[in-house]
């Protein structure tokens, strides 16, 4: 009896990588693609409606934040998983993958075949993460996290207020954040006040310093 392929979504603003992504996988006799987008918001709106048993996705898109999209994706698909492709890695982008409960962070770079044994492992139930991501990890009493050595003023912050956070330090205006997200501008400018409360960070200038050098958005 023929075994029924997995179905998987990719998700990259880069044309070529997610072309070159769609066909590699579409190779794959246990392997669909039934989609492949080009930013989170497309990636959210298409899972939804396709239901696929795995998002490859890019990190580092224009528009919602991948990480938003992919928490709203396993929150209203349960049995979907995600893993995140980037050619990054940084403490900040790992520790919103964790707490979305990601099943891989991936450095690009990797040979197709390792990407395709990691897509395998994770539709499989287990999980895969780069060794430069993993050296990163360490098991406490809270789960996995990052290393304590690297642990900084970002984990005061809620996974809500690192996003917000992160489209402040892209450019994005409160308003622009509140109808990205579908919320009023109270609220954007109630979670801008706990950020620059809980970092002690008055302005723009220095939020968006803090952001790039924790790696919570790329220049």
């Amino acid at each position: 009896m023929s075994q029924t392929p997995a179905t998987v979504l990719v998700a990259d603003d880069h044309e070529l990588v997610r072309d070159m992504l769609a066909r590699r996988l579409a190779e794959e006799f246990d392997l669909q693609v039934i989609g492949a987008v080009g930013d989170a918001s497309a990636a959210l709106s298409e899972a939804l409606k396709s239901r696929p048993d795995l998002v490859l996705m890019d990190i580092d898109m224009p528009g919602l934040s991948a990480f938003e999209a992919a928490h709203l994706i396993r929150d209203r698909l349960p049995d979907t998983r995600v893993i995140f492709l980037s050619a990054y890695v940084r403490d900040g982008f790992i520790t919103q993958a964790l707490e979305i409960h990601a099943s891989g962070y991936l450095t690009k770079g990797h040979p197709p075949e390792e990407l395709i044994r990691s897509i395998r492992k994770v539709i499989r139930g287990g999980t895969c993460f780069s060794p430069e991501v993993e050296s990163r990890f360490e098991v406490g009493t809270g789960g996995v996290g990052l290393t304590q050595k690297r642990r900084s003023r970002l984990e005061l912050l809620t996974a809500r207020e690192k996003q917000v956070l992160s489209y402040l330090a892209r450019g994005m205006s409160k308003k622009a954040i509140a109808r990205l997200d579908g919320t009023s501008v109270k609220t954007v400018d109630h979670h801008c006040q706990h950020v620059m409360e809980k970092l002690d960070l008055h302005d723009r200038v220095e939020l968006t310093r803090f952001a790039i050098r924790e790696g919570l958005v790329t220049l």
